[in-house]
């Protein structure tokens, strides 16, 4: 035990956390007057049920032994055996129930990202059910197959996702995509504009977000160690070099930068270099930033077009694609000799089995999303409407779904 690692990676919880309500005025500050509490309350509401799922059962099955490399046991259901003195399984330095906690916070916010894609329409009963179902069915699955001892993708595959390419951005972008599919557009959707209501809360929740990110990245080093500040480094870089890309596109597009342009260029940055932040060098880190822009902004203005669904706020042009780019980049800058934890280096350096691996673990993590949000979907339609009515979704999901209003005194139009 090191009391030093451990004030790290307490510190680095309480900031992962603090992303979950960056998120909220990410996503509050997109969507119309009208939906703009239900949209952030969607995202508050998991710092509730995701860490009671969390405690009674999900660390269990995401960390605690193996089975089949695809789930773990129930040795640590309500967090028994969990000692806050002696280290688990996954570091020698600070206690299994500091590990708990620090991976508790990614639980809380991955499901979050997938309230973007249907923002606007879907039922917030139903979505509570569904997130409760994902967690259980898509969520702790891939946290064990990606981090848990002998779990597939890591053992078997040899693939790598330091802070959760894989775990957090591929699957939550992925299932809001599949999930805006089921529950169809938005009412008036490509007839009517859906403007940005509210920009300050983007980059209040934009600046939030990027400030959560070091703690996300630089504390899946599980010690302040110099993996901690190259990871923290590197997530830096990516961000920066993104919002300088998005700008140019801006520019190059409309004539002009757009404040929700650079927020967005950002936390596209801190997605694509998420799973390789503590395995590509710095250098890296700047080509990973300045291609994810372009790469998900032609997701978003053409893909999305050309195919119609209505991904509400781009969870997946985002989380998505940018968590695809980010992991196969780490199956090409990938250097060895930074984390030991990389059994072979990427295709830049020669060799080709981690992109092979990483490859491999994007499909299977893209088919076990798919797969489990269209079960997750099924099961919660049998008990509640997924989709709210016509009439709710027009009078607005603050006042159907909540009895409320952001702006009482507001009387314009949205």
């Amino acid at each position: 035990m090191n009391t030093g690692d451990t004030a790290f990676m307490l510190i680095a919880t309480a900031m992962v956390l603090f992303m979950t309500p960056g998120l909220a005025f990410f996503y509050g500050g997109l969507v119309q007057r009208k939906n703009v509490l239900n949209t952030m309350v969607s995202s508050i509401v998991l710092m509730g049920i995701a860490t009671a799922l969390w405690i009674f059962v999900g660390y269990s099955v995401s960390f605690s032994g193996d089975i089949g490399g695809i789930i773990g046991n129930f040795d640590w259901t309500f967090m028994r055996n969990v000692s806050a003195d002696v280290p688990g399984p996954y570091s020698s330095t600070i206690s299994n129930l500091t590990f708990a906690m620090f991976q508790m916070m990614f639980a809380v916010i991955t499901p979050a990202i997938i309230t973007g894609a249907v923002a606007g329409r879907m039922n917030f009963k139903a979505l509570l059910g569904f997130v409760v179902l994902w967690s259980l069915l898509v969520y702790y699955p891939l946290a064990h197959m990606v981090w848990g001892a002998g779990g597939f993708m890591g053992t078997v595959l040899g693939s790598v996702d330091f802070a959760g390419g894989n775990v957090v951005h591929i699957s939550s972008g992925v299932s809001g995509l599949v999930l805006s599919i089921i529950l169809g557009k938005r009412r008036g959707y490509n007839k009517v504009s859906y403007r940005t209501h509210n920009i300050p809360f983007v980059i209040l929740g934009a600046s939030i977000l990027w400030f959560g990110w070091f703690a996300f990245n630089a504390g899946s080093a599980l010690g302040a160690s110099g993996l901690a500040v190259h990871a923290f480094m590197t997530t830096n870089t990516s961000a920066a070099f993104a919002l300088l890309s998005w700008m140019v596109l801006d520019m190059i597009k409309q004539g002009k930068p757009t404040a929700v342009g650079a927020a967005t260029g950002g936390i596209l940055g801190l997605v694509a270099i998420t799973p390789g932040a503590g395995f590509v060098p710095i250098w890296a880190a700047i080509i990973i930033g300045i291609l994810v822009s372009p790469i998900c902004y032609f997701s978003i203005a053409v893909i999305k077009k050309r195919f119609g669904y209505d991904d509400a706020l781009d969870a997946f042009g985002c989380h998505g694609i940018g968590g695809i780019w980010g992991g196969l980049a780490t199956g090409i800058f990938t250097d060895s000799s930074i984390n030991g934890v990389a059994k072979w280096n990427g295709l830049i350096f020669g060799e080709h089995r981690l992109f092979v691996a990483q490859v491999l673990s994007i499909l299977l993590s893209i088919a076990v999303s798919i797969v489990g949000t269209v079960v997750c979907a099924f099961i919660v339609k049998i008990f509640v409407p997924l989709r709210v009515s016509e009439a709710d979704e027009k009078l607005g999901l603050d006042m159907s779904q909540h009895g409320e209003s952001a702006y009482p005194a507001f009387n314009g139009l949205d």
